[in-house]
C-alpha cells in the first residue's frame, strides 16, 4: 500500500500560537523590564487600595457638613472647607482649633509639629547611638539586641497605659520627682503642655528601637575591609566615622527618618491612650473627634490635608535623594 506524503501544516490552535508569541515577547524583555512586568498586578492592587480612599475622602471634603440630616454630607461647597480650616473660621465648630499659633499646645497643627520634631529628633539620636553600640562585637550582644526590640514590640495600648500609670498623681512614681524639679505640674495628664511632653517620651521609649533597627541594618551592610584600610592609613575613630560610617549609613538613616516622620505626623494611638485627644489634640485626633461629631466634610478636609502634607514630604525626599546610589527608596 502506497503511503501518501502530505505537506506539514501548523495544526496548533490560534490560542496556543498566541501563548507562544507572548512567551517569546517575555523572553526578549530585559531583566529590569521583567521585574516591572511581574510587579504590575501588585502595583495595580496597591494603587487601587490607596487611590480609591483618597478620591472618596477628597470628594467628601468638597461638601458641606450635614449634622442634622440623615444624608452623609450636604451640598457641594468646593474648597470652602479648606479655606475655613486654614483661616480659622472652622475653629468654633471643632473640638480644638486646627491652626492657631496663639494656642500652640491646644491647636492641632502646632501640637502635631511639636510632637513630630521632639520625638523624631531624639529617636534618631538615640537610635543611631544604640545602633553604633550593637554593631560592635561584645559578650551578650544578642541579648542586648533582643532587649532593645522589646519596647518596639509592646502594643500601643499597653505602651500608653504604662506611661499613663507612671504619671498618675496618686500612684505614678514619676510625678513627684519631676514636679519637685519644676519640670511638670502636679497633675501632668490634665495639662496640655505636660501631656504633650509625656506623649513624646512614650513615643521615644517605643520607637527609638525602630530607628536603631533600620540604622543597624545599614551599618551591617558596610564592608569591614574599609575600616581595616583606614586603620592602616592611621585614621582615628572619629575620622573613620566621618569618612566611612556616616556617608555609607546615610541612605538607611534617611529612610528611617522618612518613615518615622510620616508616622509621627499621623500620631493618634499613643496620644489617645496616654492623655486623650482632648488634652493633646493632634491633627489625627481632630479628624476622629470631628468625624464623631458627624461633621464629615470638615473631617475629610482635615484628613486630606494630612495626606497632602505626607505626599509632599515623600516627593521632596524622592527628588532630593533619587540620585544617590543605593540610597533612599531605591528609586
Amino acid at each position: 500500500m502506497a503511503t501518501e506524503n502530505t505537506p506539514s501544516t501548523d495544526t496548533r490552535r490560534p490560542s496556543h500560537r498566541l501563548d507562544l508569541a507572548v512567551l517569546d515577547r517575555i523572553e526578549r524583555l530585559s531583566e529590569t523590564q521583567f521585574v516591572y512586568l511581574m510587579l504590575i498586578p501588585v502595583l495595580l492592587l496597591l494603587g487601587s487600595m490607596a487611590i480609591w480612599p483618597l478620591l472618596y475622602t477628597a470628594n467628601l471634603s468638597l461638601h458641606a457638613d450635614n449634622v442634622l440630616s440623615p444624608d452623609l454630607v450636604g451640598g457641594f461647597v468646593g474648597l470652602q472647607n479648606y479655606v475655613d480650616l486654614l483661616t480659622g473660621k472652622a475653629n468654633p465648630i471643632l473640638r480644638r482649633p486646627f491652626f492657631d499659633l496663639s494656642r500652640p499646645f491646644t491647636s492641632a497643627v502646632p501640637v502635631t509639629l511639636l510632637f513630630t520634631l521632639g520625638a523624631v529628633v531624639i529617636e534618631t539620636i538615640l537610635g543611631f547611638a544604640m545602633a553604633l553600640v550593637l554593631d560592635q562585637r561584645f559578650r551578650g550582644r544578642r541579648f542586648a539586641r533582643v532587649a532593645m526590640i522589646l519596647p518596639w514590640a509592646v502594643p500601643i495600648v499597653i505602651q500608653g497605659m504604662i506611661f499613663y500609670l507612671m504619671f498618675q498623681p496618686s500612684i505614678g512614681f514619676a510625678v513627684g520627682p519631676l514636679n519637685d524639679l519644676g519640670l511638670i505640674s502636679s497633675s501632668p495628664l490634665a495639662n496640655s503642655q505636660d501631656a504633650l511632653l509625656i506623649s513624646i517620651l512614650a513615643d521615644i521609649w517605643k520607637q527609638s528601637a525602630f530607628m536603631a533597627l533600620l540604622i543597624l541594618a545599614g551599618l551591617q551592610s558596610i564592608d569591614r575591609s574599609l575600616y581595616e584600610v583606614a586603620k592602616v592609613e592611621g585614621a582615628s575613630r572619629l575620622q573613620r566615622f566621618r569618612t566611612i560610617t556616616f556617608p555609607l549609613v546615610l541612605p538607611a538613616l534617611l529612610v528611617a527618618l522618612l518613615f518615622r516622620t510620616i508616622a509621627a505626623l499621623k500620631v493618634y494611638g499613643v496620644v489617645e491612650t496616654v492623655a486623650s485627644c482632648n488634652t493633646v489634640p493632634t491633627v489625627s485626633c481632630l479628624v476622629v473627634t470631628t468625624w464623631n461629631a458627624h461633621r464629615y466634610g470638615s473631617a475629610a478636609a482635615i484628613a486630606f490635608l494630612i495626606a497632602i502634607a505626607i505626599g509632599l514630604l515623600l516627593l521632596i525626599y524622592l527628588v532630593q535623594f533619587r540620585g544617590e546610589e543605593g540610597g533612599g527608596l531605591g528609586i
